[in-house]
This record gives C-alpha cells, structure tokens and sequence, in this order.
C-alpha cells in the first residue's frame, strides 16, 4: 500500500512541474513584448530629446551669427551632435530670420523606422521631429 503511495505523490509532483513550464511558455512571450517596448520607448525618447537639442543649438548658433549666412556652422552644429547620438538619416528645414519676421527657426525629422530597435511597434511613415524657433535681436 505505501509502495503506492510515493508512486501516486511522485506522479503529482511531475504534473505540477509540467503545468509550470507550460505556464512559463505562455508567459514569456507576453513578458518578452513588455520588455522590448520599454526598451524601444526609452531609445525613442532618447532620439526625441537629441533632436531638439539639436534644434536648439542650431536655433542659437543661427540667432548669434551677425553674418547674412550662418548656416554653414548651424550644419554643422546639428551634424555633431546627430553624429553623438548616432543618428545619420536626418533632415534638416530652417527659415530665415527677415527684417518682417525676426525669427530663425530650425526643424529636424527623422524617419521612426531609422531609429527603431526592433520594427516590431514602428508605424511606417511616422517621423520624430525636434524644432526650435528664436528671435533674432537687433534686425
């Protein structure tokens, strides 16, 4: 009777660890998604910050140049600090301060599926764009 017993026991201890393991490769995947989206937001973010940095360094580079073309050194401004972040498909729009309108005004975009870690949360066509508009003094 006892020899029956262990026999019994054994068989329920196996069928909890195979109910575990089945319950673990349902729960992977799922953790595994979380996981990578934390990851994917937190690069995103970290782009979307560079790029107004970017503008913004640009913006104040254009701002204080008292030549008519400043753009050169704006250029390359933003590529130094694209180029730290290791984002190189960028795109750059900038408008020019007038005696009417005395605001420069610079705007990077970047195509998401350039920056995506994965590809697998991106939506095609989505960019991330940084801008930064100042006001030229003594126009």
């Amino acid at each position: 009777m006892k020899m029956l017993n262990l026999h019994s026991c054994h068989r329920r201890r196996s069928r909890r660890r195979g109910t575990a393991v089945v319950e673990f490769a349902v729960v992977l995947p799922v953790l595994c998604v979380i996981l990578f989206g934390i990851i994917e937001y937190g690069y995103v973010l970290l782009v979307q910050q560079t790029l107004t940095n970017a503008a913004r360094e640009g913006c104040r580079i254009a701002v204080l140049q008292s030549t008519t073309e400043p753009y050169a050194v704006v250029d390359q401004r933003i590529g130094e600090v694209m180029h730290a972040a290791g984002v190189t498909d960028y795109t750059v729009a900038k408008t020019h301060a007038t005696l009417a309108d005395p605001t420069e005004s610079i705007t990077i975009r970047v195509p998401y599926d350039s920056v995506s870690i994965t590809g697998f949360f991106g939506s095609r066509g989505f960019n991330l764009h940084g801008n930064c508009s100042m006001r030229k003094e003594g126009m």
